[in-house]
């Protein structure tokens, strides 16, 4: 809804957490209309990597379990920086491509009848009620004792009180050039789902290091940094990286993983500051007191040179993404110069007895609100939405589902 061209969601300021979510009392609700909730949610991303690289290293604030995950890059830094050829890893097989704007079309059309012979190919085993038929070999004791003998053993890492002693089969295996650490915890309330890493952010860094000329010397914000993993990478090119979130156990992650990744941003002189932004709040946070408050000099240098702003995988919650694009609209229209937002986001599709059908409510609502800033009329700020297609090169090891999504908006100002 709208008055005078302007979106409601600029006027509602809601000041309840966007993060409680009450039991529902069914002796309040409809019987025939029950909603079921879950508060503990799980990234996977850690999946994609061995065991033994999630190593728990100390329990935070909470009591949380927080672990050091290696995030192995496909390329190292040195060889992006210069431009090297390097290889990008794609489903069943590599092929050569060059950093940058140039991609490998043969291999992509390659690619996509491949993906139309694979689809035909899953059609063809479903059975008349469109289930998947699955016709396994019968398998010989040989043949499962050859599969036992192929099997990685995945064992418990023990920490010992040496932590170099703990790490040094990782110092070893891993380079300090390719590898990202990471501190993260791998299950969490949602109030707390910024302390996990999600595939969002990877596919964001990607694009940040396919891009490395585009954002070089830039001033950059990011909202929702959560671990700070994109921050890092986008700092191995950008001059400053503002990384922003709430709460002062995760900042503190937030900080401690730039510090562990310090060796990437180094040679291009690259520096992340770690600092407060709730977005349910209409100022900086300035209280000399809080140890991530913005000062003066950090908020003018923000609004004098910020040319890019990014988030990842931040739309999970109607409220909270109300208030991303009120804290979006107060900052870019504060801003000396235009500038350039990236939306990264993950469309979790769910069953709802509701709708009694497959939903993405989050996703829609950010599509609703992202069109309402494109619509946008209120004489003072201009912006212009475009998707960006996902056929750039992968740098990380991540699975690159069909449902990621990656917006890019221009931020103008017309007066």
């Amino acid at each position: 809804m709208e008055e005078n061209g302007i979106p409601l969601w600029l006027f509602e300021h809601c000041r309840c957490s966007s993060h409680q979510h009450p039991v529902v009392d069914l002796a309040e609700k409809e019987m025939d209309n029950p909603t079921f909730r879950s508060d503990t949610v799980l990234s996977d991303v850690h999946l994609h990597c061995p065991s033994k690289r999630h190593l728990m290293v100390r329990l935070n604030a909470v009591g949380q379990p927080v672990f050091l995950s290696y995030f192995k890059l496909l390329w190292s830094i040195e060889d992006l920086a210069s431009g090297k050829h390097v290889r990008e890893i794609t489903t069943g097989r590599e092929h050569q491509c060059t950093s940058g704007d140039e991609l490998c079309d043969k291999d992509r059309s390659n690619m996509k009848e491949e993906g139309e012979l694979n689809v035909e190919g899953v059609k063809a085993l479903l059975d008349d009620d469109g289930d998947l038929e699955v016709v396994r070999r019968p398998q010989s004791a040989s043949d499962l004792q050859a599969e036992d003998l192929l099997r990685d053993i995945a064992c418990p890492v023990i920490l010992m009180k040496g932590k170099e002693d703990a790490f040094e089969d990782e110092e070893q295996e891993c380079t300090c050039r390719d590898v990202v650490k990471i501190e993260h915890t791998m299950a969490t309330p949602l109030e707390d789902v910024g302390k996990q890493v999600w595939r969002a952010a990877f596919l964001l860094a990607d694009y940040i290091l396919f891009k490395r000329d585009t954002f070089r010397g830039c001033s950059v914000l990011e909202l929702g940094g959560g671990t700070g993993i994109t921050s890092i990478i986008m700092a191995t090119a950008a001059k400053r990286v503002y990384c922003t979130d709430v709460g002062e156990d995760l900042l503190a992650m937030c900080e401690q993983n730039v510090a562990l990744n310090k060796h990437l941003m180094e040679p291009g002189g690259g520096e992340i500051k770690v600092k407060e932004l709730d977005w349910l709040k209409d100022e900086f946070c300035t209280d000399p007191e809080a140890p991530y408050s913005w000062s003066e000099e950090e908020i003018a240098d923000l609004l004098d040179h910020c040319s890019v702003i990014m988030a990842a995988d931040v739309f999970y919650d109607d409220d909270l993404t109300d208030a991303l694009f009120r804290t979006l609209y107060r900052i870019t229209h504060n801003l000396r110069n235009s500038c350039t937002v990236y939306f990264v986001l993950e469309k979790r599709l769910n069953f709802t007895l509701r709708h009694m059908d497959v939903t993405c409510e989050a996703y829609s609502h950010f599509r609703n609100t992202l069109n309402d800033l494109e619509n946008l009329q209120d004489g003072k700020m201009k912006y212009t939405v475009e998707p960006i297609k996902l056929d750039f090169c992968q740098f990380l090891v991540y699975e690159r589902i069909e449902q990621l999504e990656l917006w890019k908006v221009m931020a103008n100002h017309l007066t």
